[in-house]
């Protein structure tokens, strides 16, 4: 197979993000496409749903409301061991997502002078949980307990039905909604279950506020053509993975860690930087090695002789944290020589894991972390699916009359220097009741 290209960036001094390995993601492109699809989906309902089912998905359920008794076999159907993953998984993700809730606050700007902000949750959410190259039930349990502990009222799952499993989502998918008691679960994929969520559909799902999780490039052109309609999470793309590594990382670790990325999906990027060629040439040894024998050989290999995916070779590890924070990978390994002090530099990444004990998927699954994360550089402005997410803050401001005697001439200037003496006046009238 060909391995991984190399880029040498050692002669450069600042200017790294138009060198980034990047894959071509249009998803203004795909806005063209799903947008008779929402239209479908906004006009005819659950015969639009049945249309696209049979052609995207080659099998329509018997109702696109999972029912109760199919999530509870789903559930009943586990092996031990992987109900035990699941368990520990969920009790990870719950444990760290209840010190995500912010309080209400309540400040004193002045005596009788209070503003209040209250985090109110999203009254009801559509999660989206993928079903394609690799049915992501650990998506199930990282957009559910968020949103849970969040106080969202009112949780939908939908994810694409299986002609294997006669119509139904993946088991594990609803295995982990069922132990997680969410019993609103359908048989829905792709834009259509964006728009199903975003529009309703009368007689089957009632529309959200907010719709989150992750999806291929026709679920983010939906999320994007029907936002401000419902609020959205963020436009993910492709997964990647960047690992900072110097001479004392093990090429076998940091091989495998490429590959488990490489894995997802034919446009995933796997990204190495690193101050020492030798280093380098290790890992791509190893990296062909490996990737030989992997179950999912061909996918890996498209992924990593893609444009997305490359060594990049940097004089020094301090030039490699400017590298990969202008990078902004949607994960980031950190395996160099005091690894948390370095880490501790890396400002872009929607998740950061320190050391050699700390690979990705870890954090996919039971490191307690959110796995739902901003990739193609926007990790430089955004963040990961959190409890947060879920939460909007409201200001409620209460002042006294003597409290807003106090300020009423600084409306009525601020008002006139801004040409809206309309708002002025709402400050004057209450002076003349002194």
């Amino acid at each position: 197979m060909r391995v991984l290209r190399t880029l040498d960036l050692r002669d450069r001094d600042g200017g790294y993000r138009d060198a980034m390995p990047r894959a071509a993601f249009d998803v203004e492109s795909a806005v063209d496409a799903v947008r008779p699809i929402c239209d479908a989906v906004a006009q005819r309902g659950e015969a639009a749903l049945r249309e696209f089912s049979e052609r995207f998905d080659h099998v329509v359920p018997a109702s696109f409301r999972v029912p109760a008794d199919d999530l509870a076999r789903a559930e009943h159907g586990l092996t031990p061991e992987l109900r035990r993953a699941f368990q520990t998984s969920i009790d990870r993700r719950r444990a760290v997502a209840e010190a995500e809730v912010d309080p209400s606050v309540t400040v004193s700007v002045a005596p009788g002078a209070s503003v209040t902000q209250r985090m109110v949750p999203v009254a009801r959410v559509g999660l989206y949980v993928p079903g394609g190259l690799a049915p992501l039930a650990s998506s199930v349990l990282m957009n559910v307990i968020p949103a849970q502990l969040a106080g969202v009222a009112s949780i939908a799952v939908a994810s694409p039905p299986q002609a294997e499993f006669d119509g139904l989502p993946n088991p594990g998918v609803l295995a982990i909604c069922a132990m997680l008691g969410v019993d609103e679960v359908y048989a829905v994929g792709g834009a259509q279950a964006i728009a199903m969520f975003a529009y309703g559909v009368p007689g089957v799902c009632e529309a959200v506020d907010m719709v989150t999780g992750p999806g291929n490039i026709y679920v983010v052109a939906a999320k994007r053509l029907l936002r401000g309609l419902v609020g959205i999470d963020s436009e993910a793309g492709p997964t990647e993975i960047a690992v900072l590594a110097d001479d004392s990382a093990d090429p076998g670790f940091v091989a495998a860690d490429l590959i488990s990325q490489a894995e997802h999906d034919p446009m995933a990027g796997s990204v190495l930087v690193t101050d020492s060629p030798v280093f380098a040439q290790a890992v791509n040894a190893a990296v062909e090695s490996q990737a030989a024998t992997a179950r999912h050989a061909e996918r890996i290999r498209t992924a990593l002789s893609g444009p997305q995916s490359a060594i990049l070779l940097v004089r020094d590890i301090a030039q490699g944290v400017d590298v990969v924070n202008a990078y902004a990978a949607e994960h980031l390994e950190i395996q160099t020589r005091d690894a948390a002090a370095v880490a501790a530099r890396a400002h872009n990444a929607g998740a950061i894991f320190v050391g050699p004990w700390s690979p990705v998927p870890l954090g996919d699954y039971c490191a307690g972390s959110t796995h739902v994360l901003p990739t193609g550089s926007s990790a430089r402005h955004s963040s990961g699916l959190n409890v947060k997410s879920f939460l909007k803050a409201v200001h409620v401001i209460e002042y006294t009359r003597d409290a807003f005697m106090d300020v009423a001439d600084v409306i009525e200037d601020f008002a006139a220097a801004e040409d809206l003496p309309s708002h002025g006046v709402a400050a004057t009238i209450r002076r003349g009741q002194q």
